[in-house]
């Protein structure tokens, strides 16, 4: 059985913790015990039994109570080695100091028993040596003014436990009710392996012979989340195969809302042989640099067929792309196949539209606009704050507020829907320390790196929800739902679209030979500033600007109705983007 479990998930999970080794003919522990951070605060819960019996009521506690429901779980089965079996020495133990609970598991034995200071605010109250090393490093901690885990270079937390380690095996994880740091023993007397869950499933259960975990049998909640074993366990069901990877001797680390943060390795040694495992890393943050200055040709051609001729129809068309300090339009032109009325103008959100009122009957039009643009070198991130850095929640004047607000409302979704999509875009917050940008760009990456690119999956009336849940879709749904998580945050974001230069051997190439869509945000003292998390990257000179809007209605390249005739109607639709030496 894996005596040491722990799981960090974005937003709160209620698994179902089965201990099969308490059912009739099990191998019965010497004791096992559960923490969680209830509602998200830094207030730890801990359940725990020793010497349980077969059927214990308390185990059947913890695999029906809806209310063990936390992003943050650690469970630790006991085998004695110190101490007797009692309450005080079954783990996991807990202990709160700079305003929040500390939850602290060990996998393994210390060999040499080490002495807590008796002047120290910590004293351990059983008799295992687990609980002497958690005394020993809060001691250390409050000596040092540290009050969390983000307040602890992790570098310097690893040399604390690799000097530890020196006292015996030390296979441990330590949560602060927002981070989860996981050390692997440096001689591998113990190991640590995670598993990184990725949603969506409908069914996820795992474990052994002796514990199973049922991650979705209390409600399913598509949550990314980072699991720690002593052991590789096994799927018992579910489609999603359990990735197990070893971290290797002597690594620490960090976890948060179901991320891989950070990773602190060992010092060069030359008297201990390179681990064989691979080192694990945390997903890079994408920060671009500089873009060159390019220039493109535009050609794109909508052609409509019906099966009966149209008689009267009217069409607005937003396919003149923008002409501003960044982008300079040379040259557009627009032309339809049948002849009719036209007028241009700005609309309410300054994109350039043409209305054309067409009353000559035609079973086929074909709308074909050529532009050819300049696009300014720029590095979206050259900004600096005028004062301190941005955090969340924004705050805004009400002038501003009344001028934003079209690009703050979320939208119409059931409220158990904008509820957990509020839950899910405040992970992303919680990750980043509140920080605005840092925040923006993990949403941006984890939405590229998560969610799965496939034309055909999604339709027109799929909404934010639905692309969460499913985690597919195509460019328009990924800005879609990065809009609704953004103003959730309260943080102004709209609509774009345009075209978009990947050039040939992309794998994406197909997003260059169609409307391209993605997302601006409003940034405090900066401006509005694109995301593009079809692609995980920031807009620059290979991203062209046609309209912006609250939605893909207000800015969709072509749209009409018809008055009279029309019947089946069929679309094509071709773009091509193409650079000018």
């Amino acid at each position: 059985m894996p005596n040491l479990l722990a799981m960090s998930f974005e937003g709160e999970l209620a698994p179902c913790f089965d201990l099969t080794c308490l059912r009739p003919g099990g191998k019965l522990p010497d004791g096992w015990g559960i923490g969680y951070y209830p509602g998200g605060e830094p207030s730890a819960t801990v359940l725990k039994e020793p010497a349980p019996p077969q059927g214990s009521i308390r185990s059947e506690l913890v695999k029906a109570w809806e209310h063990l429901e936390s992003s943050l779980l650690v469970l630790h089965i006991r085998t004695a080695t110190w101490g007797s079996i009692n309450d005080a020495n079954t783990q996991p133990f807990s202990r709160s100091w700079g305003g929040r609970d500390w939850l602290f598991a060990h996998s393994g034995s210390l060999v040499d028993r080490i002495e807590v200071d008796p002047k120290s605010l910590f004293q351990p109250v059983g008799s295992t040596d687990t609980e002497l090393i958690l005394c020993e490093l809060l001691r250390w901690m409050a000596s040092e003014g540290l009050r969390s885990l983000g307040d602890i270079d992790p570098a310097v937390l690893r040399d604390w436990f690799d000097e530890m380690n020196e006292h015996g095996p030390l296979t441990s994880v330590l949560a602060d009710g927002r981070d989860l740091v996981v050390y692997a023993d440096r001689d591998r007397e113990g190991d640590a392996f995670l598993w990184e869950v990725l949603p969506p499933y409908e069914r996820l259960a795992f474990g052994d012979e002796d514990l199973e975990v049922d991650l979705t049998r209390r409600g399913v909640k598509s949550r990314k989340g980072v699991i720690v074993s002593s052991e590789e366990l096994k799927v018992h069901a579910g489609a999603q195969p359990a990735t197990w990877k070893r971290v290797p001797p002597g690594h620490l680390v960090v976890l948060r809302q179901g991320a891989l943060r950070a990773t602190a390795t060992p010092h060069v040694d030359r008297r201990r042989p390179a681990p064989s495992t691979p080192p694990l890393s945390s997903r890079p943050v994408r920060r671009p640099t500089h873009a060159p200055i390019r220039r493109f040709q535009v050609v794109h051609r909508t052609a409509y067929h019906y099966a009966t001729a149209v008689e009267r129809s009217t069409h607005l068309l937003r396919l003149t792309p923008a002409h501003d300090r960044l982008q300079t339009l040379l040259h557009n032109e627009i032309n339809l196949s049948v002849e009719g009325q036209q007028r241009d103008y700005d609309d309410v959100f300054g994109n350039r539209a043409r209305r054309v009122l067409l009353d000559t009957p035609f079973k086929e039009l074909i709308i074909e606009s050529k532009s050819r643009l300049e696009l300014l070198d720029t590095d979206p991130l050259s900004f600096r704050p005028l004062r301190a850095r941005s955090t969340i929640p924004l705050v805004w004047m009400p002038w501003q507020r009344q001028i934003l607000q079209p690009f703050l409302l979320p939208p119409e979704l059931a409220e158990s829907e904008l509820a957990e999509l509020s839950e899910y875009a405040m992970t992303f917050v919680e990750r980043n320390d509140y920080d605005l940008l840092d925040t923006l760009l993990d949403l941006n990456a984890s939405i590229f790196d998560e969610y799965e690119y496939k034309q055909g999956a999604t339709n027109v009336f799929t909404t934010a929800f639905d692309v969460y849940a499913n985690r597919r879709g195509v460019c328009q749904d990924f800005a879609n739902l990065f809009i609704c998580l953004t103003r959730l945050l309260g943080v102004p974001s709209r609509y774009v679209c345009g075209y978009i230069y990947t050039g040939p051997k992309h794998e994406n190439h197909r997003q260059s030979e169609a409307s391209h869509a993605w997302v601006q945000v409003y940034l405090p003292e900066i401006g509005w500033k694109g995301f593009d998390p079809t692609n995980g990257i920031l807009t620059q000179t290979e991203h062209i600007r046609v309209a912006v809007g609250r939605n893909y209605m207000d800015a969709t390249p072509t749209s009409g109705t018809i008055f009279v005739g029309g019947g089946a109607e069929r679309l094509e639709v071709d773009v091509r983007v193409e650079p000018i030496d």
